[in-house]
């Protein structure tokens, strides 16, 4: 275990092209730097991936767990009749929101494994839920950026496949060629801030605190951030990865206060290391009240080992943030992995 780790980053360093100028570069866009695209508000140096791999190696390297989140199957006459606004927890950060008639995914990595190498890396805790072709026909797809757990390139050509390239998907900056690599080509690159209108929902992307890699030398290439989904009556966020910052000050006082926010909750540990690019659970709390949520939904826990705390940590973690900030469980539940949600019947509950 510990070697195939070293192995990897070996493998994704020699993953690499001629990085070249940066053809985003535009001094009168802030974000948009000379080398790579930047945050709004931290672009101070990260923290060494390769201090941390070494205190694994050589110290507390954390062993694999046979618990992640639990799985239920999903509730396929659900999917097919759903609620008005519900919404679907599929692992890590994929979710189906089902809104308006239109079907969304949101990061739907589901390969058994998140790497640039097909029997190397992070591996799923147990099964999916349900198999791809399971899913309700997807309407879109929307990506929040290119890492692997985020962006896996065999479950959008799956999905492409499976739906006869009607499928549209909407992507960050820098990603469009990537897809188009795997004969997807249904597909649109937006910058912070900007977006489309599908049917009746309007999708709108927008900043995180994080960065974007697939290889040694594409750093930053490509560009990160979240999604507001917003249909004709309610408002969905899908965070992305971030850490925490003003951003979501600024999402909500731009695009409003949200129904549902879907906002990352694990791979926090060790805080030196992951404190600049994923929130803990504390700050999870925070930005569901930045984002003045009615309701959170945690997602990327419990299904790929990413960093040192167990696996099974996160949603204890949530309980004790909520408890903390004097909110009550009910406006952040813990799903499991199959299990959907959905807003008529947690309001009729809240009441």
């Amino acid at each position: 275990m510990k070697m195939s780790w070293f192995l990897l980053l070996i493998k994704v360093g020699v993953l690499v092209g001629c990085a070249g100028p940066f053809k985003y570069h535009d001094p009168n866009i802030p974000h948009h730097g000379k080398d790579g695209f930047l945050n709004n508000y931290d672009n101070s140096p990260k923290a060494s991936v390769l201090k941390w791999y070494w205190e694994r190696w050589t110290t507390s390297f954390p062993p694999d767990e046979p618990d992640g989140a639990p799985v239920v199957a999903v509730d396929l006459n659900a999917l097919k009749n759903p609620e008005p606004l519900q919404i679907t927890w599929l692992g890590h950060s994929a979710m189906l929101v089902q809104m308006d008639g239109i079907n969304i995914l949101t990061d739907p990595s589901l390969s058994e494994r998140v790497s640039p190498i097909s029997f190397m890396g992070p591996k799923r805790f147990g099964k999916l839920p349900l198999e791809i072709q399971q899913l309700p026909k997807i309407d879109v797809v929307v990506i929040s950026h290119s890492h692997y757990d985020h962006l896996d390139l065999p479950s959008l050509k799956k999905i492409n496949e499976l739906n006869k390239g009607q499928t549209r998907f909407l992507v960050p900056l820098g990603n469009k060629e990537l897809l188009a690599g795997e004969e997807i080509i249904n597909v649109e690159e937006y910058d912070w801030w900007s977006g489309e209108k599908i049917g009746p929902i309007q999708f709108t992307f927008a900043p995180a605190q994080h960065w974007t890699t697939r290889t040694t030398f594409d750093v930053n290439r490509t560009l990160w951030g979240g999604w507001m989904i917003k249909g004709l009556t309610k408002q969905v966020y899908f965070v992305g990865d971030t850490g925490y910052s003003r951003d979501f000050q600024d999402i909500r006082q731009r695009l409003g206060a949200v129904d549902v926010a879907l906002i990352p909750i694990g791979a926090y540990a060790p805080r030196w290391f992951m404190q600049k690019q994923h929130i803990d659970t504390s700050e999870a709390v925070h930005i569901h009240q930045d984002l003045g949520a009615r309701f959170s939904l945690p997602i990327h826990w419990g299904t790929f080992k990413l960093s040192d705390e167990p696996m099974a940590e996160p949603p204890v973690k949530l309980k004790e943030s909520l408890q903390n900030a004097n909110l009550p469980l009910t406006v952040f539940p813990v799903l499991s992995r199959g299990e959907t949600f959905s807003f008529e019947k947690a309001t009729k509950q809240g009441k």
